[in-house]
C-alpha cells in the first residue's frame, strides 16, 4: 500500500495503490468522492486489495482535501474538469499497464463525485471497463449504451440523488440497491451523521460479491 506518482502530460500527480497479498489481481480504478482522497478512501482500497483486488485511487484534487461541506463544494467549484478528467484517464492507462493486474479489462468503483467520473470514463473508453460499482452518484448519467454491468447503491433519503433520477436507472445490466432510511455519503466512517454501518456492511458485501461475479 502505498503512493505513487504518474505523469498526466507534463505534470506529476500521485494516486493511492494497494496490492493484494499475493501480488496480483484483477484491477480496480478507485475514484473518490469530492472530499478529496481521504485515509477514509485508502482505507476502503486496502480492503479491495485484501479481497484479491489491484486498486488504484488517483488523487483528484492534487493534494487537497475537505472536511466539510463549504470547503468540498469550493474544491467542486473550482475544479478543472478536463485536467480531473485527464488525471483519470491516465490513472486508468497507469492500472491497465500495471505488471500486477491480471485482468483484460478494469472494474471501477466510484463514490458521488468519482460515480460521475466513471461514466465519464466508461463513456470515452467503451471497452476499458466490465464492472462499475456506484455509490450515491452518477444516477443522470445515461448507462444504455454502456457494455458494462453496473451496480448503484443509494440511500432513500438521499437529497443529493433524488429516487426519481435513481429509479430510472434500473435496466437488465444494472444491479440496483436502495438503502431505506439512508443518507448521501452512508459507506463513509468519517462522516458523521451520514454514515450507516449496517447499510455500509450490507453494500459493501454487495460490492465485493458483484467485482467477484457472485450473485448477491
Amino acid at each position: 500500500m502505498t503512493v505513487i506518482q504518474f505523469n498526466v502530460g507534463e505534470t506529476v500527480r500521485e494516486g493511492y495503490l494497494a496490492v493484494p497479498p499475493s501480488g496480483r489481481g484483477a484491477g480496480v480504478l478507485f475514484l473518490h468522492a469530492w472530499w478529496g482522497l481521504t485515509d477514509t478512501f485508502k482505507h476502503l482500497c486496502d480492503k479491495l486489495a485484501a479481497e484479491g483486488f489491484v486498486t488504484f485511487a488517483p488523487d483528484l484534487h492534487h493534494g487537497r482535501v475537505a472536511t466539510t461541506i463549504p470547503e468540498a463544494t469550493h474544491l467542486i467549484e473550482t475544479q478543472d474538469f478536463p485536467a480531473v478528467k485527464a488525471t483519470a484517464e491516465a490513472a486508468m492507462h497507469l492500472l491497465q499497464g500495471h505488471a500486477a493486474v491480471t485482468s483484460d479489462k478494469l472494474k471501477a468503483i466510484g463514490f458521488s463525485m468519482g460515480a460521475g467520473y466513471a461514466l465519464v470514463l466508461d463513456g470515452s473508453h467503451p471497452e476499458a471497463f466490465d464492472k462499475i460499482v456506484l455509490f450515491y452518484g452518477g444516477s443522470e448519467g445515461d448507462l444504455s449504451a454502456s457494455k458494462a454491468q453496473f451496480q448503484g447503491h443509494f440511500g432513500t433519503n438521499d437529497e443529493w440523488e433524488p429516487l426519481e433520477y435513481v429509479e430510472k436507472m434500473a435496466a437488465p445490466h444494472v444491479e440496483l440497491h436502495l438503502y431505506p432510511e439512508v443518507q448521501h455519503w452512508f459507506l463513509e466512517e468519517n462522516q458523521v451523521g451520514y454514515y450507516d454501518v449496517h447499510a455500509a456492511e450490507l453494500a459493501w458485501e454487495r460490492t465485493i460479491n458483484f467485482l467477484k461475479g457472485r450473485t448477491n
